[in-house]
C-alpha cells in the first residue's frame, strides 16, 4: 500500500535507481546496488510525497533516483504517472522484475537525457533517421490479409501526414537503398521540435516499439491510441495470424510487450 508523506531530507544513502546504469568509477554503495546483486526485493513500504517543486516516490521514506543520480522527481501535473511508478515498485515482490518497471525506466530517461536542450536536439535527429526505414513506409501487394491491414492501419496515417505537416511520405516496395525527401524530413523534425522532455521520451520509446517515426509520432501527437498504435506496428503479424493462427509464447508475448511500451509512453504524456 501507498503512503503519502509529508517532505522529508534526504538520506546520505538515498536510493539510487540503477537499473541499466553504468558507472565510470563503478556504481557508488546504494541500497539499489544491493537489490541489483541480490534480485530481491529490500524495502517494506513505497510512498508518494508532494514537495514543493515536484513528486517524489519513495522506498521506506528514501526518494527513488535515476541512473544518473538525480532524484526521480516529477511535476505537479503528472500525479498518474507518480502513481504507476510508485504501483510499479510495490509489485515487485520477492524477486526483483527490472522489465516491469516501464514507467520508472522511462521517468528516468526523460530526467537524465533530455533536460539540456542540446540534448535533446541530439536525440531528435537520431529519431528522425528511423523515416528511412520506417515500418509503415514498405508495402506488400500478397497476400490479401496483409493488404487488407497496410490499407486500414497504413494508409490514414500518410494521409495524417500530409495534411497536418504538408509532407509526403514515401511507399517502397523493398527495404534497400531507400530515402525519404529531405523536405520531407525537415518538415517532420520541425513537427518534433517543440516537444519537451517527456513528450521526447515517449517519442523515443514508442519508436523503438514500433520501428515507425510516423506510428510514434501519431502517438505523442495523439492521432493514435495505444491499441491503434500497436495495431499499425502490427500489421504483418496480425496478418500472418489471420491466415496461420496464433504461435502461442511468441505472437501473445510479443503483444503483450509492446503494448506495455506504448502505454509507459502514452502514460509518461499524461498530465493528470
Amino acid at each position: 500500500m501507498f503512503r503519502l508523506g509529508a517532505l522529508r531530507p534526504l538520506s546520505r544513502c538515498s536510493l539510487q535507481f540503477q537499473l541499466n546504469s553504468t558507472f565510470v568509477d563503478g556504481p557508488p554503495i546504494t541500497e539499489t546496488n544491493r537489490a541489483e546483486t541480490s534480485m530481491k526485493r529490500f524495502w517494506k513500504t513505497v510512498g508518494i510525497e508532494t514537495r514543493k517543486d515536484g513528486i517524489a516516490i519513495t522506498l521506506d521514506n528514501r526518494a527513488l533516483k535515476t541512473p544518473s543520480g538525480n532524484t526521480l522527481l516529477l511535476p505537479h501535473n503528472k500525479n498518474l504517472v507518480a502513481t504507476l511508478i510508485a504501483t510499479e515498485w510495490e509489485n515487485q515482490t520477492t524477486v526483483l522484475k527490472p522489465h516491469a518497471l516501464p514507467m520508472t525506466s522511462l521517468a528516468s530517461r526523460a530526467i537524465d537525457s533530455f533536460v539540456e536542450s542540446d540534448s535533446r536536439d541530439a536525440v531528435r535527429l537520431s529519431l528522425l533517421e528511423y523515416l528511412d526505414t520506417d515500418t509503415i513506409c514498405f508495402y506488400q501487394d500478397y497476400p490479401p490479409p496483409l493488404v487488407t491491414q497496410q490499407e486500414t492501419h497504413w494508409d490514414p496515417l500518410f494521409s495524417w501526414v500530409e495534411e497536418t505537416f504538408d509532407a509526403k511520405i514515401e511507399k517502397f516496395t523493398s527495404i534497400l537503398s531507400n530515402s525519404q525527401s529531405e523536405e520531407s524530413k525537415q518538415k517532420l523534425l520541425a513537427a518534433i521540435d517543440g516537444l519537451n522532455q517527456w513528450e521526447l521520451a515517449a517519442l523515443e520509446r514508442a519508436i523503438h516499439a514500433t520501428k515507425s517515426f510516423i506510428i510514434a509520432l501519431a502517438l505523442v501527437k495523439r492521432r493514435l491510441n495505444v491499441d491503434q498504435a500497436s495495431d499499425a506496428a502490427r500489421v504483418e503479424v496480425n496478418s500472418q495470424i489471420e491466415r496461420w493462427g496464433e504461435v502461442e509464447d511468441t505472437h501473445d508475448v510479443d503483444f503483450h510487450d509492446i503494448r506495455r511500451q506504448l502505454g509507459s509512453a502514452a502514460s509518461l504524456l499524461s498530465s493528470a
